[in-house]
């Protein structure tokens, strides 16, 4: 929960499940069939409780793909409440609790393998004040609900994360909003309506072809 915003992190359905149907299945994992790459780059807007980050990890390992994850966030949570999340044993992925740990303990702005398929850079800023260095080929876009930041998803935000999108690249957000889809399509993307995860009837998917 972010206090100042009091709003949830994740759905209140399901948080493994949201992140595994919106960004997992409907982003990375789309991507990774569609354009069979050697390796990938993923960058996550909103790093919270690092669930998007874990389940990429995940993926990546299964997959056998270098996945090279970027993640900013303006409000870090605490180490003591990362450590008592239980996303490892809801997952029942014995052996992985250290991977989850490396993810939060890994220091800002450093970038660090943490499993020989992957590796992560965390920034500690908003996206307003990041400076983009490199492109991409699949977008996280995980921010807090427009009724909690409306600036976030509004036309300049968009379009400055837009822009680092590489060509075929999939940006996905759990967000099925009417103006949010209406934006991604003026950016020139191709913009796609797809069914949620419970307890959302519909996420976006846009792709930039």
């Amino acid at each position: 929960m972010n206090v100042a915003l009091n709003e949830t992190y994740h759905s209140t359905h399901g948080a493994i499940q949201e992140s595994n149907h919106v960004f997992i299945k409907n982003g990375l994992q789309f991507f990774v069939e569609k354009n069979p790459p050697s390796s990938v780059s993923v960058f996550e807007v909103g790093f919270g409780t690092g669930l998007n980050a874990f389940l990429a990890l995940l993926f990546s390992e299964e997959a056998k793909i270098k996945t090279d994850y970027t993640s900013i966030e303006a409000f870090p949570i605490d180490l003591k409440i990362a450590n008592q999340l239980n996303y490892v044993e809801q997952l029942k992925r014995v052996g992985t609790r250290d991977y989850f740990q490396h993810l939060h303990q890994a220091e800002w702005s450093k970038k660090i393998k943490v499993t020989d398929n992957f590796s992560l850079l965390k920034r500690k800023t908003t996206i307003q004040d990041f400076d983009f260095e490199s492109n991409y080929d699949v977008i996280f876009f995980d921010a807090f609900a427009p009724a909690k930041q409306p600036e976030m998803w509004g036309l300049p935000i968009l379009e400055k994360v837009i822009k680092s999108l590489k060509q075929n690249g999939v940006f996905v957000t759990y967000c099925a909003q009417g103006q949010l889809k209406r934006n991604l399509k003026s950016l020139g993307l191709i913009v796609e309506s797809l069914p949620g995860p419970p307890g959302k009837r519909e996420m976006v998917r846009a792709t930039k072809s």
